[in-house]
């Protein structure tokens, strides 16, 4: 994407924050948020780590602030599983994707070649980073804006979606199958994009598989494939 069209899109997401294109002002530190750490090391400059840093911090206050008012009754220990939810790679690289986060990253040449504008590692490390530069440039009060209605708003907030795949999983297996799900693990990647794929299986049975830049990415993977043959199937 050229320079100019790249500045469109990024000043259409800072528009989605709630930043009038008179308000948006120099857009240097938000161009940043999309610099990943191969691309500063291709051109010797800054990447989004600092960023990154920041935003899951910022983040995760604007979570549990969020949480805490809107479930009252909820005791410390759901708030967290809850926060927990929000603040994931998974779900973080789920919105970033939606919002074609993709278009604006910027990778060194072997990560975008190894399809990096999709890892979800990189998107949800650019979601903070963008949560961070919305802070610095517009206030909190603009990057809150942004979390709750591009982020946190539609996600699915019943007790029900509280549970990851694993969890999920494991309870039906125990409860319908009689037995305990076993993960058999394989590293499909490489060392510029790691890759895993995982099998699990109840009782000897194979359910599903997945693949995730990390063990815990695919095997959540292959549960949530078994899960929906478990139910596809009435087991």
């Amino acid at each position: 994407m050229s320079g100019e069209a790249r500045r469109r899109r990024l000043r259409a997401l800072v528009r989605r924050a709630g930043i009038s294109a008179t308000q948006a002002g120099d857009l240097a530190i938000v161009e940043r948020a999309f610099v990943h750490d191969s691309h500063a090391r291709e051109r010797n400059g800054a990447s989004n780590e600092r960023l990154e840093f920041l935003g899951d911090s910022v983040l995760g206050f604007l979570a549990a602030a969020w949480l805490y008012e809107t479930f009252p009754d909820d005791d410390e220990g759901l708030l967290t599983v809850r926060k927990a939810r929000i603040v994931n790679d998974a779900e973080l690289a789920r919105t970033a994707r939606r919002l074609r986060f993709a278009e604006v990253l910027e990778l060194g040449t072997g990560m975008r070649n190894a399809g990096g504008e999709d890892n979800p590692t990189i998107l949800a490390g650019a979601f903070e980073a963008f949560v961070a530069a919305l802070a610095i440039s517009y206030g909190l009060e603009t990057a809150r804006l942004f979390v709750e209605t591009q982020h946190i708003v539609p996600l699915d907030h019943r007790a029900a979606g509280l549970l990851d795949p694993k969890t999920r999983l494991q309870h039906h297996a125990q409860e319908h199958l009689g037995g305990t799900p076993v993960y058999r693990d394989a590293n499909v990647g490489t060392l510029q994009a790691p890759m895993f794929a995982s099998e699990v299986e109840v009782n000897g049975a194979a359910l599903g598989t997945g693949t995730g830049p990390s063990k815990r990415s695919a095997q959540q993977a292959a549960a949530q494939a078994a899960l929906a043959a478990l139910e596809l199937s009435g087991a």
